[in-house]
This record gives C-alpha cells, structure tokens and sequence, in this order.
C-alpha cells in the first residue's frame, strides 16, 4: 500500500514551474534578471538633456530634449538688452552735452557720470539674471534661456561672465562667430563651444 512520496507526507501536488502566481526558475546557468523591465520594443528610449537626434532628424517626442532657439530669437533678445542698456545711458549723455553749452552748470557732468554708472550697474545686473536664471530681460521677452549644454542647469554668474568675455572670440572673427548658428547643428556661436552652453526656447513670461 503506497501512500505518495514520502517527501509529499500531505498527498499535495506540487504546481508545475512556470505555472501564474509561482516564481520561474532561470534556466541553468543563466544568472536571474532583477531590476526595471526593459523599454518595449517601438517606444523610444528617454534621452538624457543634450543628447541630439542624428542632423536632419527632428527632435524625438518624450526625449525632453528642448528645441533649439533660432538665429533671429537671439538678435532679438540682443537689441533689447542692448537698448536697455544704452538707451538710458545715451538720453542721459545727449543731455548733459546739451546743458554744457552753459560753462556754469555742474549738471552736465552728473548726468553723463550718472548714465555711465547706470549702463554698469544694468550690464551686472543683466549678467547675474543670465547666471542664476538663464535669462536676460531681452531674453525673457522673447523666450529662450542660456543653459548648459551637459545638464540643462543654469550657468551661474561666474560661467556668464566667461561666456560673456568668450563673445571677444565672436568679433574677432570678423563676427562670423555672432552669424555661426544660422548653419550650426546646435546653433552655437563660438563662445557656445568654448563655454559648453546652449540657448534653448521656453514659455515666455
């Protein structure tokens, strides 16, 4: 009279392997998978920030790759900040050069020291917005945003300040350096390559 196995005293069966709700032994040799579950085959992998499609491709949706802002975007936000800048400074100095005309007014000489200390105090004031957040008030305006091109992050007031001295490398070219995104990949300008930065689009306001 035989009474099962005599490993199996209970008379359960055993559930075969593979069967739902029970673990599946790898096969022999072949070390277990542990993790997160591979993409689906058709879905494309997430990209990390600056990692570019192939020239011509267009960006892949869901990469988080942010688009590229455009030769014209970049001049424009230029000549704002170049008018906030000088715009002051001019209107203060045409002025004094008319009240010198008059040998006996002390005016003339303020105005023309206090339009210069203002072009100073907002060219800084300009390159610490750029640093901390990515955007002049020009660039705010238009919507693009100074970053690094590693990482996306801001660049900090002490990488504007290269990147801004890095434009002399622009000039020098004959300007060919201020012209260079119109035909570049990643739409850099000389001091964009040496400093590692790029300047993307962003919501405005």
């Amino acid at each position: 009279m035989s009474f099962g196995d005599p490993n199996n005293p209970y008379g359960q069966q055993q559930p075969p392997q593979g069967q739902p709700g029970y673990p599946q032994q790898a096969p022999q040799g072949v070390p277990p998978q542990y993790g997160y579950p591979q993409q689906p085959m058709g879905v494309p992998q997430q990209q990390p920030y600056g990692a570019y499609p192939p020239p011509g491709m267009p960006p892949m949706p869901g990469t988080g790759m942010p688009p590229l802002a455009h030769w014209g975007l970049r001049l424009g936000a230029t000549l704002l900040d170049g008018l906030i800048i000088a715009g002051p400074m001019y209107a203060l100095m045409f002025i004094g050069i008319a009240l010198s005309d008059d040998s006996s007014n002390s005016a003339a000489g303020i105005l023309l020291m206090f339009g210069n200390l203002y072009a100073l105090g907002m060219f800084i004031f300009l390159l610490y917005k750029e640093g901390s957040t990515g955007q002049t008030i020009g660039k705010k305006v238009v919507g693009i945003s100074v970053r690094r091109e590693a990482d996306g992050n801001v660049l900090g007031f002490g990488m504007a300040l290269v990147r801004k001295i890095a434009h002399f490398l622009d000039s020098i070219s004959c300007y060919i350096g201020y012209l260079w995104p119109l035909w570049d990949e990643k739409k850099q300008t000389f001091a964009d390559k040496v400093c590692s930065t790029v300047v993307i689009v962003v919501p405005k306001g």
